[in-house]
This record gives C-alpha cells, structure tokens and sequence, in this order.
C-alpha cells in the first residue's frame, strides 16, 4: 500500500508541473488562464516550444522607471536549494555562507550584524523555466533574518543592481532614517551606493522585509523580500506577560510560568528550542509575461519543490533536492514561520490535509490567535506562525497547499512525510 501510494503522489506532482512547464516554455504571451486551460485538458500536449526563460514580453516597460542603470552582479540560483533554506536561519553567529555575519556586544546590547546586497539574476522557478529577478544576497527569498527581542541587528547594504533599492523592515522603528523609504535616511540607493541600516528587534514574532522604492509592486515580485524573526525574551516575558497575550483576565503565575515556558521553545539561544522542527515558507509567485498576473506559484520559489518525487517509499528519493516532501518526525514538534510575499493576488492561504494546526497571527502572541484550524488565510505581507503536531499520525504523505485551487495546480502544492 505504501508504495502506491507514493506512485500515486510522484504521479499526481509530475504531471502537474510537467503541464505548467510545458504551457510556459517559450511563450511569452501565456496567461494563468491558458496555463489552467491547458491543465484542464487530459494529457494536454505543450503549448509552446523552444526557449524556456520566461522574460518581459514586447510592451513590458522597462527603463529607467526604477531607478539608474549600472554594473550587474553575475549571481546564478544554481546552488539555491528551497529544502536547505527551509531550514536555515541567519543568526550572526550561523548561517548561510552568502551571508557574511557576526554576533558581538556594544553599549550593553547584542548586535546582529549582517551583509546585505542587492543584485540583478537569473532564477529558477520551475524545472526549465527562468525568471529574471532583482534578490538579496542572490537568492529569492531573501536570507531569513533572526535575532532576539531587545537586539540590535545592523545591516550593511550595498546596491550592485541596476535600479535603485531600499530595506523596509516591518518592525517597531522608532528612527524614520532607518525606515528604507525613498522619503526618509538615505533613500533610495542607487547602484554601487551603500547604507547601514540599525534597527531594534522588536515586537518579538515573524516579520517581513523588502525594498520600498518605486514601483513598489515591480520591486516585490521581482523577488526583494525574506522574513524576519524575532525570538521572545523569556525574561521580559516573565516581568512583562500581558504583552505577549490576546486575551483578557488574570495571569496568575501557572500562565506566566506557561508563557515563558513558550517562550523558550521559540528562543533558538534555549535548549527547550531543540525539541522543535522550525520551518521558513515564503509563500510567493511570479508573472512571467509581465502582464500583471501570476503564472507560477510556490513557496520558497520553485514550484512543486516539496512534492514527490521518485521513491522507493523508504526515505531514499531519486528527485534528491529537487523535488522531494518536507520528512517530519512525528515525535517532534513542528512549526512553520509562514510568510506570504505573493504579488498581484490579494490573498494566499495555507491548508492542510488530514491535520489541525495552532496559527498565531504576526506571530506576536504566546496564546494562539486561531485554534484548532486546518485554513488560515494571509494578505499581501501577512505572516503567522503554525504549529502542528503529527504525533498521533501513522507514518505517511500529508498533503498540504493554497486552498486557492488554481495556485496548487500552479505550484503551491506540497507535502509533509511523517516518519
């Protein structure tokens, strides 16, 4: 049974991308709703031949509307692996290695210091099929980002593409020069222009970065974003509970003794952290015409990344990095940081299958904004934390996608194997 099931799944991914591939590959012109017409047609052949980059079509404007022109960097997404990013966590003190970082005292706080550029590429979204992107440190998204409440996390940014850019930081921020709008500090940096962005990490939760300059829209979904996470402070939380929950009533000391023990669990300096699998997912999407509507959907940015591949069903995948579930103990903990940087659709959703997850909302409350739900819905630059928990499941595939059906059959269709 196990096997089939696994053959079933392996299937049900590839032909779904293969369809996607095939409909964009060398057509410029295609629209999501001829990509979806061709995936409604049983065995649909390729709509389109010949080169796979998926490139500004002839009435795509792109002068200087965004900034000056200058060098490009020649970063390639060769080494972009969205399973390794789902785990990986910049720190200061670890990291990823396009990520120059170091952690140290000064003034009586931590500083996160971190190595920020931006540069003009070349992405893979789907399998042959290249989007032509503006990135942070060469990878959409952009490097994950995580300190603790109370830090100081510093951010030397230079400009090595050719429109200019900022750093906007959805956080508390009490300096208007560090807020990385073309009004404020610097402003925009155009290429070869650098800027040291400071800012306190605060409120302590999942938040979001991206440039601001304009079109901000173009600036986004060109791939100019990555998630931001605050650990709380236990301490702060013991002297301070009532910031960190969503309810009123008494907190009497079991609460704030359940508070902080949460906030452990979610401070990656605790031990109690290490008993829980955390996760990064950037839910986002890309308009390969250039028409204002999306074609391709994912998360972490290539399409299909965690469906399944060829298997013997026993932890051995022939797809390797490429295209493979998420493996999940089931003794553990899970939790996914969820950000949604999808472009031109006003609302993205997570649901998963045969499983009911806490969600916090911003991921600024210990408590549970939405309990006991399979859907949660995010707008443009909304992100949450969810936590779930397969300890009572038997070992398996579990399906998880956008409950918008059009964005899994795009995409953003994926899978959880419990092991």
């Amino acid at each position: 049974m196990p096997s089939i099931t696994y053959e079933r799944a392996a299937a049900v991914t590839d032909e779904l991308e293969s369809r996607l591939t095939e409909s964009l590959a060398g057509d410029d012109g295609v629209s999501r709703r001829t990509v979806l017409g061709g995936l409604g047609v049983a065995g649909s052949a390729a709509l389109g031949l010949g080169s796979t980059r998926a490139s500004a079509g002839a009435d795509h404007d792109d002068d200087d509307d965004h900034g000056n022109f200058g060098a490009v960097d020649e970063y390639r997404d060769t080494d972009f692996d969205p399973h390794e990013f789902l785990t990986t966590f910049n720190t200061g003190t670890s990291g990823q290695d396009a990520v120059p970082q170091r952690v140290y005292e000064e003034d009586g706080r931590t500083v996160r210091e971190f190595e920020f550029t931006a540069v003009d590429m070349t992405i893979t979204i789907a399998p042959g099929v290249e989007f032509e992107a503006w990135a942070f440190n060469g990878q959409v998204p952009g490097p994950t980002i995580r300190a603790v409440e109370g830090d100081l996390i510093r951010v030397q940014f230079q400009n090595f593409g050719e429109h200019a850019h900022t750093i906007h930081p959805h956080l508390k921020n009490t300096d208007p020069a560090m807020d990385g709008t073309p009004q404020n500090g610097p402003g925009v940096l155009d290429t070869g222009e650098s800027f040291t962005y400071e800012w306190v990490a605060q409120p302590a939760g999942t938040h979001f970065y991206h440039c601001h300059s304009l079109p901000l829209k173009e600036h986004l979904h060109r791939g100019l974003y990555g998630t931001l996470i605050v650990d709380p402070d236990p301490e702060r939380v013991r002297e301070n509970p009532r910031d960190y929950v969503n309810a009123h009533g008494t907190i009497d000391d079991a609460l704030r003794d359940r508070l902080v023990e949460e906030a452990k669990r979610r401070n990656h300096e605790y031990a109690e952290n290490d008993a829980v699998n955390e996760m990064v997912m950037v839910m986002n999407s890309f308009d390969t015409d250039f028409d204002g509507e999306n074609e391709v959907y994912a998360v972490n940015t290539r399409a299909f990344a965690y469906g399944v591949g060829e298997t013997d069903a026993k932890g051995n995948w022939e797809a390797g990095e490429t295209k493979r579930p998420i493996q999940v103990d089931k003794n553990e903990r899970q939790r996914v940081y969820l950000t949604n940087a999808t472009e031109f659709d006003p609302i993205n959703s997570f649901h998963t299958h045969s499983q009911f997850f806490d969600y916090y909302d911003h991921g600024t409350t210990l408590l549970p904004t939405s309990k006991t739900v399979d859907t949660i819905m995010q707008t443009q630059a909304q992100r949450g934390i969810i936590d779930l928990d397969y300890s009572d499941h038997q070992p398996g595939l579990y399906m998880f996608h956008a409950h918008q059906s059009e964005f899994a059959e795009l995409g953003w269709m994926s899978f959880f194997e419990v092991v």
